[in-house]
């Protein structure tokens, strides 16, 4: 399972979509989002490109309730976590949280295939060994928005376990 990862958008729902699109024409079958949405509403443009979303709010909480409401009328498109998320998807064992320093915590564990963040706006890749053997990756999209960093997503391939950083131009 093909999946995109992108992160502090920002209430930039244009490059969201933008992102979005790129991983799709790639052979993306769905979009984590590692927090960082502010508005709901930024999310409802992406929501129509085909491709389920599963959410967390990071620290710019923005409306939580707007954001529980749109995921319940949604029809699985969105799936919103809160805070954090543990998933699975393409028989993987995932964790989202929007702190590094958190998700680097979840990821020495070894309870995970991988664990996702954002909050730095810094695109990063990582295999971190785990506390009792073997290995998680730790994968930061950086930030969709930019703020001074290059606009980043990551495409990731669950069943190679393999993930790649993408400019967003």
């Amino acid at each position: 399972m093909k999946i995109a990862v992108v992160s502090d958008s920002h209430d930039h729902g244009d490059l969201l979509v933008r992102a979005i699109e790129i991983a799709r024409d790639w052979g993306a079958q769905a979009v984590l989002h590692c927090g960082d949405v502010i508005g709901a509403n930024t999310l409802r443009r992406a929501m129509g490109l085909g491709l389920p979303m599963h959410v967390i709010h990071g620290n710019n909480l923005g409306d939580i309730p707007m954001m529980s409401k749109l995921a319940f009328e949604s029809g699985g498109a969105l799936v919103y976590y809160g805070a954090e998320a543990t998933l699975e998807l393409g028989e993987r064992r995932l964790f989202m949280i929007h702190y590094p320093h958190l998700a680097r915590a979840m990821a020495l564990t070894g309870d995970y295939d991988a664990v996702f963040c954002g909050h730095s706006h810094q695109a990063e890749i990582e295999k971190v060994a785990g506390i009792g053997g073997g290995h998680t990756w730790l994968v930061n999209p950086g930030t969709v928005a930019g703020f001074g960093e290059p606009r980043t997503l990551v495409l990731g391939d669950l069943a190679a376990l393999s993930f790649s950083v993408r400019a967003l131009q």
